[in-house]
């Protein structure tokens, strides 16, 4: 129980593939701009990580190795593709907004990174834990890079306004301000690490 725990909190503190691993920049650059499109993309991530982690655990024994890469990408690409009819009928403002980086889930070097360093050697349950515990902390990093940048970007938060009078800097709405807000939080989360 110990090691599940364990597993699971790693994905979110120690090894969050945003702000430590520094993996998956692309969506999380590309979608953060609003709390919404952030928190609908870690969500996809999340359920892809769980369950293709879950069915590789369970068939890697079976998996010769020659061929154990394009077997890991058959498996995600299942579960990408029913994140994303799922997006198409249910949630078809969010689908539309968060457009190709639903599909391109499936080359996302967390994903396809788990499946290889972690699923691959170790047991369901654990894989589970894993899968969870960075599927949440890639959600949270998307998610705080977003609330940032929506705040200062539109004066919103989850498109409610926020603040009364506030200029927003249109710069944090755009592509600069991503890289910007990405760069002082992993600078920031460092620099806090460093003085303990």
């Amino acid at each position: 129980m110990r090691k599940l725990v364990d597993e699971f909190k790693k994905g979110i503190l120690e090894e969050n593939p945003i702000f430590f691993l520094v993996l998956g920049l692309c969506p999380a650059l590309a979608v953060s701009n609003s709390l919404n499109n952030a928190l609908g993309m870690g969500l996809a991530a999340t359920f892809v990580l769980v369950f293709s982690n879950s069915i590789i655990s369970l068939i890697r024994k079976f998996i010769p190795d020659k061929i154990r890469i394009p077997c890991f990408i058959v498996v995600i690409a299942t579960f990408v593709t029913i994140v994303e009819l799922i997006m198409k009928a249910y949630f078809p403002v969010l689908n539309k907004s968060l457009g190709i980086f639903i599909p391109l889930i499936v080359v996302n070097c967390i994903i396809l990174g788990r499946a290889e360093a972690f699923a691959s050697r170790n047991g369901l349950f654990v894989s589970i834990a894993d899968g969870l515990g960075m599927g949440i902390g890639f959600t949270v990093a998307l998610m705080t890079i977003a609330g940032i940048r929506e705040l200062l970007g539109n004066g919103t938060l989850f498109g409610l306004k926020v603040f009364v009078g506030f200029e927003p800097a249109l710069t944090f709405a755009l592509a600069p301000g991503a890289l910007l807000v990405l760069g002082l939080l992993i600078g920031g989360i460092r620099w806090i690490k460093s003085l303990r």
